[in-house]
């Protein structure tokens, strides 16, 4: 509709960008100049109309059409509002008239003059000879005066009306967490919200009439050189990789213009694929445990008989070789009891418990853990430059998996060799913890399998199950195993997960002392989402074991009523005088007895409450 009206205009506009880069035209501004289908496109720069123009003739004769070009561009680079009369090569008077935009760029009006000059000019000849005439020429340009008023008032609100729609359209489109962007048929952009380089990390975001090749860089446009050819062929495409700066993925929609061009929204997807990828992985363990739980409790019950038999063939005195069988049997029942409770361990219901994690610390203490297990001609080499911050990990699950892959790299290096494990930070999308060795490294049939359950090279020795609780662990934490071998000989195991900054706040180790589990799950996640790292205990008496043994307790929340015998109020007498903060929480009415005893002596939250409630009264204890 706007289209349809501006065409109507006697008048012909034009709109440029702030790049000189064709934002609308009228059908009268082609018509007036006789300008070709390009230059009246969207995107078309006003340097390519002007010499247009010049070579054209419509200037009249130019010496040197460069120069003069050039000239005209740094005049409209400076967006000053202007207005003036010329008369082109043809005969016809224009007057021009430039207002610059808000946002950059500007609005031009041209008016064909050339009767309203013809009537000056007759007017000055012939004005003492044709008195008569020069009345009606006088209410003619009055009349056109008037009509031109007109025309001027209807395009200064279409004028107005298009800044503002621009104004709200940019800024709309500057705001959206995607970016959205225009090319054309050339792979050049023509238009963009601005916003790639919160998208792809390390791109530019000032890119207008940049070749996309040139802005994404050779690794990140060949992938998706052919969904782009598919676009420019009609074709819609909508697909996701991987960026090579930090690794993020991103996920990409093309859609046609109809005139050779694309659009394309990008969108940064890499903590939905995290948390998809964690959906898929519990999902599986839900899936596994329900095909397992069954068939383990039966052969559990099997097993119990077998030893339970073995047991009572080995008190009678059947000889040596009776003896030797019988103890072999129980010894590989025995195994399949330990195998048994593998499995329960894989597929039960373990829950990642992210919290505040110093990695440098954490890579101390295995080290500490590790080293005895180790023979004494193999090293353990630390190559740490993760980041000081804390990231949000399940300390206790990840250290188990970098040991698993430490005695898993001692068995296949002998006696002697060297294990090395890596921390670095991925941009601030992923950390790689890496566990290599000098050993003889992955054969391809392990390469391809070893997250198989059960499948081990380690013959009757291994169960098969080591890889896969590590894989398990990660894919639970959004995150990827990646298993490769050394160029210079051995294995490496990295485990990519997901980069998480600790939330900002007063840290230290908080006491949570709730008897439902359910809501000791959902305090234990506001805490960490304050900073804070979390011990739990069920009642009065585990409590204040827990506070007695442990002095880097930073406060207590605790429900006024706990497992056994003691409440919360036992607790505050139990831990009274230790300058121990404390805070208690409850759903008991403001009447009760116990409630009002309480509120007393500390601070007291109602059920339910809010993770900013708790916050309001949490980091001032914590702070003193």
């Amino acid at each position: 509709m706007m289209t349809s009206g501006l065409n109507l205009i006697g008048q012909a506009l034009s709109i440029y960008d702030r790049d000189l880069r064709l934002v609308i035209c009228n059908r009268p501004f082609r018509t007036m100049f006789d300008l070709p289908q390009s230059l009246v496109t969207p995107g078309a720069h006003f340097e390519d109309t002007i010499r247009h123009l010049a070579e054209t003739g419509d200037y009249g004769p130019v010496d040197d059409i460069e120069s003069f070009v050039l000239n005209r561009v740094k005049q409209a680079m400076a967006f000053e509002p202007h207005y003036m009369e010329r008369t082109r090569a043809n005969g016809r008077t224009i007057s021009v008239e430039g207002s610059p935009l808000p946002e950059g760029g500007w609005i031009t009006v041209y008016t064909d003059i050339t009767r309203t000059k013809r009537i000056e000019t007759l007017l000055r000849i012939r004005s003492e000879e044709l008195s008569d005439q020069l009345l009606a020429h006088t209410d003619e340009l009055s009349a056109t005066n008037r009509e031109l008023a007109a025309t001027n008032s209807a395009l200064q609100e279409a004028k107005r009306y298009l800044t503002e729609l621009e104004a709200r359209a940019r800024v709309t489109a500057e705001m959206m967490p995607a970016h959205i962007s225009h090319v054309d048929a050339g792979g050049r952009y023509v238009y963009s919200n601005r916003r790639l380089s919160s998208v792809i990390p390390g791109c530019p975001s000032d890119i207008v009439g940049r070749p996309i090749d040139e802005v994404l860089g050779p690794v990140n446009f060949s992938r998706i050189a052919p969904h782009l050819e598919m676009a420019y062929n009609g074709g819609s495409a909508t697909f996701e990789f991987t960026e090579n700066t930090a690794s993020r993925r991103i996920r990409v929609a093309l859609t046609p213009d109809g005139a050779a061009g694309v659009f394309i929204l990008s969108m940064d997807v890499t903590e939905e694929t995290q948390a998809r990828a964690a959906l898929q992985q519990t999902r599986r363990r839900a899936m596994a445990a329900q095909l397992t739980n069954g068939l383990a409790h039966d052969f559990s019950n099997l097993l119990t008989i077998i030893l339970g038999m073995q047991s009572k063939l080995a008190k009678m005195d059947l000889g040596p070789e009776p003896a030797a069988l019988i103890e072999a049997t129980l010894t590989t029942a025995r195994r399949g009891g330990r195998l048994l409770n593998r499995i329960a361990d894989m597929t039960g219901n373990r829950t990642l418990r992210p919290q505040p994690t110093d990695i440098h610390a954490l890579l101390s203490d295995l080290t500490l853990l590790a080293t005895p297990s180790l023979p004494r001609d193999m090293g353990l080499s630390i190559v740490d430059t993760a980041p000081d911050t804390p990231l949000m990990l399940d300390p206790g699950i990840l250290q188990d998996a970098l040991l698993n892959l430490i005695l898993n790299a001692r068995d296949a290096c002998g006696t002697s060799g060297l294990i090395t494990i890596s921390a670095n930070a991925v941009g601030q999308t992923w950390l790689d913890l890496t566990v290599s060795d000098t050993g003889p490294g992955f054969s391809p049939e392990a390469l391809a399998r070893a997250t198989e359950p059960f499948f081990t090279t380690k013959g009757g020795e291994g169960s098969g199950l080591g890889l896969p609780m590590v894989y398990d662990m990660v894919k639970m934490a959004g995150g990827d195993l990646r298993l490769a071998n050394n160029t210079a000989g051995g294995a490496s195991v990295t485990l990519r997960l997901p980069y998480r900054a600790a939330p900002a706040g007063t840290g230290g180790l908080a006491l949570l002392v709730e008897d439902s589990e359910d809501l000791r799950a959902m305090f234990r996640d506001m805490l960490v989402g304050l900073g804070f790292s979390v011990i739990e205990a069920t009642s009065a008496d585990e409590a204040a074991a827990l506070a007695a043994d442990i002095p880097d307790i930073a406060f207590v929340l605790s429900d006024i009523q706990l497992a056994g015998s003691g409440t919360g109020l036992d607790l505050l007498d139990r831990v009274q005088g230790t300058g121990l903060p404390c805070v208690l929480m409850t759903s008991l009415p403001s009447s009760d007895p116990l409630h009002r005893a309480a509120r007393a002596r500390v601070p007291v939250l109602k059920k339910p409450f809010a993770a900013e409630q708790l916050a309001a009264l949490l980091r001032p204890k914590a702070a003193e």
